[in-house]
Formats: structure tokens, sequence, C-alpha cells
């Protein structure tokens, strides 16, 4: 160990040199100081390209603002007369009872919005949205995208947005449409809703009226008509009085003139019994006896009619001091039995079948005539080719022949004339 002490004792390093240290310092420190350099002259480029773009904005900004206030219009393709008369092509009287076009772009439960091309949406309440109670406003058919004309009926003053309705229009045309059916003195149908002491409440073209009990010819009570629709005729038409007032006792009697014998109506069964089935004949109960149904037995009347079914009858006889109708489908069977087999057909047929019935009995009573002629030739008629009763010729007297002063070959010869005739 002393050896070793000694050797490294023995050893010498030479000195440092100050100048060599320096040189190898600057050489460290030189690449970094050119970096630092490249980084600070690209931030001072891009802060110069910023402050640029800014200087460029500020003098656009600057410009367009001394624009607007010494000339406010330069470029502009229309004056400040031609902007206020467009505004005033769209302005519209928004007074209360205005109509006014619009297009529903949305619905809810309540009601729809309504775009009149005002400041703001219009309102249509479900209420208002049709004559008839409603409680979802599909049933008036309304839905987006419909455009129809409105009446204002309010404001909101939540947001100043106007109310609209549907149901004042349509009373409108509804009185309308009742002062048409008054003049042309129509029979309609209307329905029984309420009643009092004094009559009967009945709804028609969506407008409640009134029906005395002296103006109603059924005798079924007020609760047995609830619910029911018959035939009215119009008495008094007084929108601004609101007044309606109607009558069944005069649509009966005008149903009743019109009901012919041989002539063919359209029907409603109602009801069926054991021995027949009672039709409805434009508000008027009628027969169809078992009997008249088919020319083939009838065993169950349920087999051929059912309540409900539509068919065409042909009247057979109508005693009006009664009120009772007489039909028959028989008849108008073109081949028998067809009532049972081919409804149908029997319905398509019934006019013609009706004539061809019609001519028969006008022969039958033809034939009738000239046998009574035959036999009672002092009643002074003649029958014509056409089966039509008719004075003698005046050549005659009007009294007639006295067959007292005519022989007896005479009136044999007469007689065979007629018969050849």
């Amino acid at each position: 160990m002393a050896s070793l002490a000694q050797q490294f004792a023995g050893l010498r390093c030479p000195p440092i040199s100050i100048s060599r240290l320096t040189e190898r310092a600057a050489t460290f420190s030189k690449p970094k100081r050119a970096a630092n350099f490249v980084v600070t002259a690209k931030a001072v480029a891009i802060s110069n390209a910023q402050t640029k773009e800014r200087e460029k904005l500020k003098q656009l900004f600057e410009e367009a603002y001394e624009r607007c206030r010494t000339a406010p219009m330069e470029g502009v393709s229309f004056t400040v007369e031609d902007f206020h008369s467009a505004l005033d092509a769209y302005d519209f009287n928004s007074e209360i009872g205005t109509r006014v076009k619009g297009t529903v772009f949305m619905t809810d439960n309540n009601g729809a919005l309504v775009d009149i091309t005002a400041k703001s949406s219009a309102y249509l309440p479900v209420q208002e949205a049709s004559i008839h109670r409603i409680k979802r406003l599909e049933e008036a058919g309304i839905v987006p995208g419909m455009r129809e004309e409105f009446v204002i009926i309010g404001e909101n003053e939540a947001d100043d947005s106007l109310i609209l309705s549907l149901r004042s229009i349509h009373y409108e045309l509804a009185w309308e449409r009742c002062r048409q059916l008054q003049a042309e003195d129509v029979i309609v149908k209307g329905k029984v809703v309420g009643g009092n002491k004094g009559g009967l409440v009945a709804v028609v073209e969506g407008l409640r009226g009134f029906v005395p009990f002296s103006q109603i010819s059924s005798k079924s009570t007020p609760e047995e008509l609830l619910d029911k629709e018959f035939p009215l005729k119009f008495v008094d038409v007084d929108e601004e009085q609101s007044r309606l007032i109607l009558s069944n006792r005069k649509a009966m009697a005008d149903s009743q003139a019109q009901l012919g014998i041989g002539s063919v109506v359209t029907g409603t069964v109602q009801s069926l019994k054991p021995y027949g089935a009672f039709i409805d004949i434009g508000g008027i109960n009628g027969l169809l006896h078992v009997s008249q149904i088919s020319h083939d037995r009838v065993s169950d009347i349920a087999t051929v009619l059912q309540p409900g079914d539509t068919l065409k009858v042909m009247i057979l006889s109508h005693d009006r001091e009664r009120g009772r109708v007489s039909l028959s489908t028989k008849k108008l069977e073109p081949t028998p039995g067809d009532m049972i087999r081919n409804p149908k057909l029997v319905f398509e047929k019934a006019e013609e079948m009706a004539q061809t019935f019609r001519q028969r009995i006008a022969q039958a009573e033809a034939m009738a005539r000239a046998d009574m002629l035959r036999f009672q030739p002092e009643s002074g008629l003649t029958l014509s080719s056409d089966g039509i009763l008719s004075p003698l010729n005046s050549d005659l007297p009007a009294e007639g022949l006295d067959l007292s002063d005519v022989s007896p070959a005479d009136v044999s010869d007469g007689i065979s004339e007629k018969e050849s005739d």
C-alpha cells in the first residue's frame, strides 16, 4: 500500500487551461443561441401578420361605418319608399270581424297555430274550429298545411296574438243554406237533441231549431224521439233574431201527398214482425206484409230482410186518415221468387217492373170502363183508345141517348160496332 501511494504521489497532471474551457463552452453555447433566434424570428413574423390582419379588418369596419353614416342607401337596389310599400303589401286589418287567409302549420289538443302573415302567429281554439261540437281538430278536417279563410274574433293579451274562428263563418253559411232551403220549400232531416214544455229542439244544418208540439204529427213522446231524425220543413228563418222554427206536420203532409198508388219509393227496414216488416219511407212507416214480399212463400222474414236494409217498394194503398201505407216488393219481382233468391235484381228492375204493372192496371181499368159503358150508355161518356172516359161527341145530346126511342136492332148494332172497335 505504501508503494502504491508513492506511485500515485509521483504522478503529475498538467494544469487546466482557461482558454480551452472557454473554447469548449463556446462550442456548446453557439447552437443553442441560434435556435432561440430562429424561434424568436418566427414569433415576430406571426405577430406581424396578425397585426396586419387586425389592421385590415379595422379599416374595413371603419369604412363600413363611415358608409352607413354618410351614405346608408349606397349599393341598395330599393329605396326606403319601396321598403315601406313592401310592408304595406303584407299589412292587413286586424280588427275584430275581419276575415283573413291563413295556413295551419301546427296543431295540438287545444287548437292550431295559423300563419296569417302577421307579426306573430294567430291561434284557432278547438271550440272555434267547427259549428259542431268536436273534441279534436281532426274531426273538422283541420291538419297542418290546410289553407282556409278565418275571421278574427279577439286578441290574446299575453302575447298580442290574434284569435281566429271558423265556427262564425260556418254559422253564416248555415243560415244562408236554411234560407235557401226554405225558399225551395224542401223537406230536410232534423235530429232531436232536446225538448221543453213547448216542443222539441232539433238540429238542422248545424243550427238548433224549435219544433212546437202543435207541428209534430208523430204520437211518440219527446223521450222516444230523442236522438232520432225525422222530416221537417222550415216555417221561420230569422238570423237576426236567431229564430229557426220548424214543422214536422208540414213535412209529413207533403211526403204523403207524393205517395201515389203504384209509385216506387226507396225505404229502410225499421223492424221485423211475424206478420211483416215496417219500412221507413221518408219519415212515414209503411207495412210490407209477409204476403207481399215475394210470390214464393216466405216462412221466416228474417231470412229475407234485416233491420237497416235498403230496398225499393211499391205503394199499394195509403189510408191518410189512419196514416197507414201498404207496400209491396212482390209486384216488383221480374220472376216469381226473385226477392228471395236475387233481391239485388229486384232493386235494379223496380222502376221497370212498376211501369209494367201500371200498364196492366191501366188496361184492366179500361176494360172495366168499357164494360160499364156497355151496360150504362146513359152515362153520357165514351171510352177513348187510351182507356180514358170523356163526354160523348157534340152531335149527341149531353144527357146521352134515350134507349126507349131506339129499336133493339139499332142497339145491338151499336154494341157490335163498339165491340169491333
